[in-house]
């Protein structure tokens, strides 16, 4: 079982950043995906950028420029670092983890951080 514990919501202005992280209780590097979901009220949950254990990263399309996602291994924590915020950017936004534990891949949730973007 592998425990995610996020932090660095709140509120903010349009315009400001914002950086979340993500705590996991085992070796970041022994996950071999950690993302980052969204979820808006009213609204389907949404992918908003991943990291591989491999190094490969991904971020949303429609949030690339603005938001970056990065890890520190010794920490264990990945981070998403949102900039010039949006008022659409308000959501409770996720962290998730997946483990392959023999060949089968295991999910793991974090309880959310709530992001407010407004003025």
């Amino acid at each position: 079982q592998v425990r995610l514990v996020e932090s660095g919501g709140g509120l903010a202005q349009p315009g400001e950043s914002l950086r979340l992280s993500c705590a996991a209780s085992t070796r970041i590097l022994e996950l071999y995906v950690v993302a980052w979901y969204r979820q808006a009220p009213g609204e389907d949950r949404e992918l908003v950028a991943s990291l591989f254990n491999h190094g490969m990263r991904n971020v949303a399309d429609s949030l690339r420029g603005r938001f970056t996602i990065s890890r520190d291994n010794d920490q264990n924590t990945v981070y998403l670092e949102m900039n010039n915020l949006k008022p659409e950017d308000t959501a409770v936004y996720y962290c998730n983890a997946r483990q392959y534990i023999g060949t089968r891949l295991e999910d793991y949730w974090g309880q959310g951080t709530q992001v407010t973007v407004s003025s």
